[in-house]
């Protein structure tokens, strides 16, 4: 399971989401295995105002994903840089971050996460 948030200024990425979605996605799907189907991508995009960081450009993005632990650092870290590869934009304007949490401090479908039986494999 992965979540992602998207923050970034909406006069830049709001006409780009879907294009943000499927190069966060394709990289999960080919780094982490997850199934294609699994796209659970949320997109905070805020007034030039309301997103304040001068040493970054107008097009500067925070993508925070969150997920079950259990993968490893190596794993984590190829994520990273595939986000990175795949993007093409300029590595100063993007920050990922990362954060795990176990499956049982997650309910989905009605049932802590650590009950369900997924498709893929999490200790990648």
């Amino acid at each position: 399971m992965a979540q992602v948030k998207v923050y970034g200024r909406r006069d830049v990425w709001a006409d780009r989401r879907r294009e943000l979605s499927d190069l966060i996605q394709a990289s999960l799907v080919s780094v982490w295995g997850l199934p294609e189907d699994k796209r659970f991508h949320r997109f905070l995009l805020l007034d030039a105002d309301d997103f304040i960081c001068p040493q970054r450009s107008e097009r500067y993005l925070i993508i925070e994903i969150i997920c079950f632990s259990g993968r490893s650092d190596a794993a984590k870290k190829a994520l990273i840089r595939e986000i990175y590869d795949r993007s093409g934009y300029d590595p100063q304007d993007v920050e990922i971050t990362i954060i795990e949490m176990p499956p049982q401090n997650w309910g989905i479908r009605g049932v802590p996460a650590d009950e369900l039986a997924l498709p893929y494999k999490v200790e990648v």
